[in-house]
C-alpha cells in the first residue's frame, strides 16, 4: 500500500488520536489539525480550512463537541465543499448512534460529490477513562440519569481501528458503518464492572436529567455542553430503537468488538482510577 498523505481534524481526542497513531504506525503522512497547530485548524473559522486540506488525499473528520451542537451544518457543509475544491480522495466521518442532528451532517457529506464513509459510534467506553464521567469514577460516585438504559459501549481502540481501515478501503466508500461493544449494560452494571476491576468502592446513583444538567452548571460547564449532555441523555438514550447491538466491528476487522469487561481491567491496570 502506498503512503498517503491524511489529514486528521480532532486529532488530539479519543479516537483521532489513535487514528493518527495506527495511520503514522503504517507508514502514511499524517496532518494533525487544531486550534493550536501548524498550520491551524478552527471549526468557527472556514478561512482556517484551505490551509489544513492542502495537498491531503484523505481526511477523518470529528466534529468537536458534537455533530447535535447548532453551527455544526454550517461548518460540515464548507468543510464538504473546501474538501472537493482541493480533491480529496474521500473522507470519513466520525457520527453518533442514534442522533437525528448527526445524521443531517452525514447527509451533507454524503450529497457532497465526495467518496466517503460514515462511522456511527455508540457511547464510548472511554467517557470513564479519559472523558466526562472520569472525575465520578475516581470520587466514588457515579451519579447519572437514564438508569434504565441499555447501553452497547463501544471502545475507542475499535472505532479507531474500524476508521483507520474504512478511510483507506474504497471498497466501503458510500457506506454507513455502526461501531458499538458486544453487548447492552446499564450505567449501574458498568459501575460495578468498574468496581470489580479496580477493587474499589464505586457507588453509582441514579439521577434526573434535570439535577444532572443543574449539576453541570455549578461545576462550571458551559451552556453548550448542558444542552448538548441534556440532548444526549434524552434524545439518544431515552430512544431504546438507538441502542441496538451491530456486529459491524467484527465484520469490519474480522475479530469481534472489545467488551466493557476487558476496557475495565486494562484501564483499573493503569490505575488511573485508584
Amino acid at each position: 500500500m502506498k503512503s498517503e498523505n491524511i489529514l486528521v481534524i480532532g486529532g488530539t481526542g479519543k479516537t483521532g488520536r489513535r487514528v493518527a497513531e495506527n495511520l503514522t504506525q503504517s507508514g502514511h503522512n499524517v496532518r494533525v489539525v487544531g486550534r493550536k497547530t501548524n498550520p491551524a485548524f478552527d471549526w468557527e473559522n472556514p478561512e482556517s480550512y484551505d490551509a489544513a486540506l492542502k495537498n491531503m488525499d484523505r481526511a477523518y473528520i470529528v466534529y468537536y463537541p458534537d455533530l447535535a451542537v447548532p453551527g455544526s451544518r454550517d461548518a460540515i457543509t464548507a468543510l464538504s465543499e473546501k474538501a472537493l475544491k482541493a480533491g480529496l480522495k474521500k473522507v470519513v466521518l466520525l457520527s453518533g448512534k442514534g442522533e437525528t442532528e448527526a445524521e443531517a451532517c452525514e447527509d451533507i457529506v454524503a450529497n457532497s460529490g465526495l467518496n466517503y464513509t460514515l462511522v456511527r459510534a455508540s457511547w464510548f467506553n472511554q467517557n470513564f477513562s479519559e472523558g466526562a464521567f472520569l472525575d465520578f469514577v475516581q470520587n466514588g460516585v457515579v451519579a447519572l440519569p437514564m438508569p434504565e438504559a441499555r447501553i452497547p459501549f463501544v471502545d475507542a481502540d475499535d472505532i479507531a481501528d474500524v476508521v483507520s481501515k474504512v478511510l483507506l478501503d474504497d471498497s466501503y466508500n458510500g457506506q454507513t458503518i455502526t461501531v458499538t461493544g458486544p453487548q447492552k449494560r446499564t450505567f449501574k452494571e458498568v459501575v460495578g464492572i468498574m468496581a470489580e476491576a479496580s477493587n474499589k468502592h464505586i457507588q453509582f446513583v441514579p439521577i434526573t436529567i434535570d439535577e444532572f444538567k443543574e449539576g453541570m452548571k455549578k461545576a462550571g460547564l458551559p451552556d453548550s455542553y448542558v444542552w448538548l449532555f441534556g440532548y444526549l441523555f434524552q434524545e439518544v438514550l431515552g430512544n431504546p430503537d438507538n441502542q441496538e447491538v451491530s456486529d459491524d466491528v467484527a465484520k469490519v476487522l474480522g475479530r469481534p468488538a472489545k467488551d466493557f469487561e476487558v476496557f475495565a481491567k486494562e484501564t483499573a491496570a493503569t490505575g488511573i482510577w485508584s
